[in-house]
């Protein structure tokens, strides 16, 4: 009988470990992010950075003429937003995005952490959500930040003056900003996918470096490929097609077909990218070094 007790009592119940949700995973990955230098850069920039570019351009003696709305540039605070939005759709957006999603996989790699990471306590599928909610959130907070502060900066600097549009129509100052406030809104769709596909070299390639700066190059590549002749059967399906859907906002008529294409492009490429950056993750063999 005291042999029995001593057995039982020496025995400790066996205790299964909690798993971690996918919530608890996301915000310990907002609170990292929430510490880095490199995030809190890229929103200062976004923040801070149309303020002189909006004094540059409106103190020149020639507008860009060259460029969409340039001509208006100079004296219209609309035009300059738009003018900013075109040059930012074509390599900046595509960069300021990967910066995080570029990085937030690969870092594991570059620091040697995946084994801390991958505990019993949760799992590859939900470290990847997590880490992939967290890129795509810093993405939609980026772009609020830079829409925000460059239509406040040329509202303010140079002007809320009725906008010209692009078939020649005067559309009424309260009216402008909704319109170029939904032009900068419809970039989302496609940097949505640039995160995704930053997301899938950070994971392929293992290397922030790659992670960040690929997906700006192939970024450019697509504009200028886009502005080829002879290549219309493959337009469509750039990403580079969708950052310049936002014209149709500013014609009479107003058109929106394209800005619907670009964004089911762009959920074509994030739902192909992720698929692909989740298979490979999964498959990798971190825990053996």
């Amino acid at each position: 009988m005291t042999a029995t007790i001593e057995t039982f009592a020496g025995r400790r119940p066996h205790v299964q470990p909690r798993r971690v949700g996918t919530g608890a995973v996301l915000r310990w990955e907002l609170r990292k992010l929430a510490h880095q230098w490199r995030a809190k850069a890229v929103l200062l920039a976004a923040l801070v950075g149309p303020i002189p570019v909006v004094f540059v351009i409106h103190g020149q003696s020639r507008p860009p003429k060259d460029s969409l709305f340039g001509r208006f540039a100079t004296e219209n605070g609309f035009a300059l937003a738009l003018l900013i939005l075109g040059f930012a759709a074509q390599w900046a957006l595509p960069l300021l995005t990967s910066i995080v999603a570029g990085d937030i996989f690969a870092s594991e790699d570059q620091h040697g952490t995946w084994k801390t990471v991958l505990t019993r306590s949760t799992s590859r599928g939900r470290i990847f959500w997590a880490k992939t909610l967290t890129a795509a959130l810093f993405a939609v907070v980026t772009l609020a930040v830079l829409a925000a502060s460059t239509i406040a900066s040329s509202v303010l600097i140079v002007g809320r003056q009725p906008l010209t549009g692009l078939s020649g129509q005067q559309i009424a100052p309260s009216h402008a900003l909704a319109l170029v406030t939904a032009s900068w809104a419809s970039m989302l769709p496609g940097m949505l996918a640039f995160t995704c596909l930053a997301i899938l070299i950070s994971v392929w390639s293992r290397n922030p470096a790659a992670g960040i700066a690929a997906p700006a190059v192939i970024g450019m590549v697509m504009q200028l490929v886009g502005a080829l002749g002879g290549v219309e059967p493959i337009r469509p399906f750039l990403l580079s097609t969708g950052f310049e859907a936002w014209h149709g906002l500013l014609t009479a008529p107003r058109f929106t077909q394209p800005i619907l294409e670009g964004a089911v492009t762009s959920a074509g490429w994030c739902v192909v990218t992720l698929a692909i950056a989740y298979l490979t993750l999964r498959r990798r063999d971190i825990t053996g070094g």
